[in-house]
């Protein structure tokens, strides 16, 4: 029985590759010390691998900054503003591609489906010249061959490859990316003929493309594809891997009877449909890749369950053509458990990082073998009924509170034009309020005393003091600058979401659970491995602090339900919406006791609503009505004079425009600077929008200081489109990241932009 792994983290265990990348760009290291810690980075994963028993362990899954970049690379499909002309790709433009340079900016960034993880969208036209500029794939596949390792090349698949990309600037919108597939099958011609002679038996094609919607001619393009390339796959074994879906029942039909095709891979854990299409019918004689052991959780694998799946399948497909696999890449899990110093014994008991991980598949596929392990197989039944017994994971009162919100669709009371009269009679505001959308600019000292106080080595007593004075210091400056609506900085916070974890019960946090969200950056997100409650107040004593320092309205500041739900790993033993009502409950609670504390104006951070949304539209409502709701509880229970903002971060959300004015906030802000023509060409398009709205007005992301001037004409652009009585001024997203040299005098010119407008209305009435 073997075993195959689909992808592995590249970072390492502890951020090996992050460390050596930011220094060789810091210009502190060379090239040649890069490729080392990668060698050995690559080298380790391998033996592994290999160590644990796995017959399939791919190559070419690492890569310096994104696999989809390295398949542009590949291709020499690198856009003309990089200056490359013809030769191998060497890292210089690999990463003005990804990172962008002195004179030119980088290629754009998305989202991998729906996980946290961003790729490098390549930019394609007619004009384009393929050839084959990057070796790679075959000299990884050498590199672990000397070492003693065969493994499968792994290459994102050509058809998933252009309807990842975009039309470059320039080339009409309309222009049909498949019809490139005729230029770029000679280079994939080229990769595999060099694969083969240096002895590759397998190969792996992801086309994870396949899970979503597609149209007949793009299942068309699947069929023409793989036709094309069969005598070049001749001889070979070939594995095409889907995965984070369901795979239609249409596309199922395509896959299956591909050209040249050996082997196919589906993700069983995310795709539980996929199941019953397997067991309808699967081609004779070919092989199935069972992705049982999830690839973008934290949870030990339910052997007992895999099991029964997978004796099930080999009765479908025959003994010997099942291989026990990931359900995706485990690129979006953690990398090791061993390195976790700060969970106790029995929360580690019930998780399973990527190393973890590598030793299920191949327990499992031993066990298919009649080789079961007995001794590991009881430690696993034992977990999992410590995990479903554990006092800690249930809290009846939770359970209770939650099952209670199902007759409700906890609306406000009074309709949003009626609460925003009465708000304005309280708190007074000028037409176009500035305000800004939380976070300060984290110094070094301010860091440091976090840190300290942590690790304690200050009194509570002396970081009180250090976050005192720092807020005095940010209302200081809003109100010299004349901000309406201000805010209180945010020093005491590390990170949005795990602030609030830290605080609530039912979370967890590793020391070194790190994953890969782009290039170098890696996020660690909070385990929700029980009921979600609020012990006790979390912000309100911050808040009250900073509104005591000024008359003008301060924001009290919380991260929404959906937004804490989507950054971290998730329980997986009840629905992820029973636990996004469970943490809406207490976010209630603390938007509750910021009102009475005296703070009218509350924002609800929902940044990653946007984020959650399932891959297939048929699975679109549900998320957004659950999600939605979600945000609704947790303000449902204010008085008509307490206004509630939320901010999103701009994600092609015109989609779902009906969903966000569906949350019914008084006032909501967007990152929009970058995008403001498409945000703005919703409500040309006649969208009525009666509540507040604050498109930001310049973009955070950039050191650039914008003029008034640029601001203001910015803004007149949202008037011709939005009504001046609901249009506030504010930037993109919080200023964190940001240094003070740069805050102020863009803030200033916001304030400027927006003044110089209301003058401009007042005398044309």
């Amino acid at each position: 029985m073997a075993s195959h792994i689909v992808g592995y983290p590249r970072m390492g265990p502890k951020r090996e590759l992050k460390f050596a990348l930011e220094s060789f760009w810091d210009g502190k290291s060379t090239a040649e010390d890069l490729q080392k810690v990668s060698a050995d980075l690559r080298s380790s994963i391998w033996k592994q691998m290999s160590e644990a028993g796995t017959k399939y362990i791919p190559s070419n899954t690492f890569a310096h900054y994104d696999q989809v970049l390295d398949t542009t690379a590949m291709l020499g499909a690198v856009p003309p503003r990089y200056g490359y002309t013809s030769g191998e790709i060497g890292l210089d433009v690999y990463f003005s591609m990804a990172r962008g340079n002195a004179s030119v900016p980088a290629m754009e960034m998305t989202k991998w489906f729906d996980t946290n993880y961003h790729y490098i969208v390549p930019e394609l036209g007619p004009d384009v010249n393929f050839s084959y500029a990057s070796h790679k794939a075959v000299n990884e596949y050498k590199e672990a061959k000397a070492l003693g390792v065969d493994t499968v090349p792994v290459l994102v698949g050509p058809v998933s490859y252009l309807l990842l990309s975009k039309a470059a600037k320039g080339v009409e919108k309309s222009f049909d990316l498949l019809s490139l597939l005729p230029k770029i099958l000679p280079v994939y011609k080229e990769v595999i003929t060099e694969l083969k002679a240096a002895g590759a038996t397998w190969i792996q094609l992801d086309e994870p493309v396949l899970v979503m919607d597609l149209e007949g001619h793009k299942l068309q393009a699947f069929t023409g594809a793989y036709a094309e390339l069969e005598s070049t796959l001749s001889g070979l074994n070939v594995l095409v891997e889907t995965y984070f879906a369901d795979i239609p029942a249409e596309a199922y039909k395509t896959l299956t009877s591909l050209k040249g095709v050996t082997a196919f891979g589906f993700d069983l854990v995310r795709g539980t449909k996929t199941l019953d299409l397997v067991k309808a019918g699967f081609p004779e004689g070919k092989y199935l890749f069972a992705g049982v052991v999830d690839g973008r959780n934290i949870w030990a694998n339910d052997f007992a369950e895999s099991l029964s799946t997978l004796q099930a399948l080999e009765g479908v497909v025959g003994k010997d053509k099942l291989v026990v696999s990931t359900s995706c890449s485990l690129l979006h899990t953690a990398v090791d458990l061993v390195n976790e110093t700060k969970l106790d014994d029995e929360i580690k008991s019930w998780l399973a990082f990527a190393a973890q991980k590598i030793v299920e598949v191949n327990a499992l596929a031993k066990a298919l073998a009649g080789q079961k392990d007995e001794a590991l197989f009881s430690a696993n039944a034992a977990a999992l009924a410590s995990r479903r017994s554990s006092p800690r994971v249930t809290n009846e009162g939770v359970q209770k509170a939650a099952a209670a919100l199902k007759g409700s669709d906890h609306r406000r009371a009074t309709n949003v034009s009626a609460r925003l009269d009465a708000q304005q009679k309280k708190l007074n505001l000028p037409i176009l309020p500035t305000t800004t959308i939380g976070s300060f600019p984290q110094t070094v000292e301010l860091r440091r005393v976090r840190r300290e106080y942590k690790a304690k080595k200050v009194s509570e007593e002396d970081y009180v003091k250090a976050m005192k004075e720092e807020i005095k210091k940010v209302v200081d400056l809003q109100e010299e600058l004349d901000i309406d609506v201000l805010v209180h900085g945010e020093p005491e916070r590390n990170d949005m979401v795990e602030y609030f974890g830290e605080q609530l019960s039912g979370f967890a946090f590793t020391a070194n659970g790190w994953v890969q969200s782009y290039g170098s950056r890696c996020v660690k997100p909070p385990v929700i491995y029980g009921d979600v409650s609020r012990p006790k107040a979390m912000t309100v004593f911050w808040s009250a602090m900073a509104q005591s320092m000024t008359s003008r309205p301060m924001k009290g500041m919380l991260t929404g339900p959906v937004t804490i739900l989507n950054w971290s790993f998730v329980r997986n033993d009840q629905p992820r919406h029973e636990t996004c009502y469970q943490i809406a409950l207490a976010i209630k609670d603390e938007v509750e006791d910021l009102e009475k504390g005296g703070i009218s104006v509350i924002q609800i951070d929902e940044a990653a609503l946007r984020e959650g949304l399932p891959l297939r539209k048929s699975e679109h409502a549900f998320y957004l009505d659950w999600a939605v709701h979600s945000f609704r509880i947790t303000n449902c229970g204010v008085q008509d004079t307490t206004q509630i903002h939320t901010h999103m971060c701009y994600s092609h959300f015109n989609d779902i425009i009906h969903s966000i004015i569906d949350m019914d906030a008084d006032v909501i802000t967007i990152e929009n600077s970058r995008s403001d023509e498409k945000l703005l060409s919703v409500f040309r398009e006649g969208v009525k929008y009666g509540a507040g709205i604050g498109p930001g007005v310049y973009d955070i992301h950039s050191p650039r200081i914008p003029s008034s001037e640029e601001i203001a004409d910015r803004v007149n652009k949202m008037l011709a489109v939005l009504e001046q009585n609901i249009l506030w001024v504010n930037p993109d997203c919080g200023l964190k990241t940001r240094k003070y040299t740069e805050v102020k005098p863009a803030l200033k010119n916001m304030v400027d932009a927006a003044k110089l407008i209301r003058s401009q209305l007042a005398s044309a009435k």
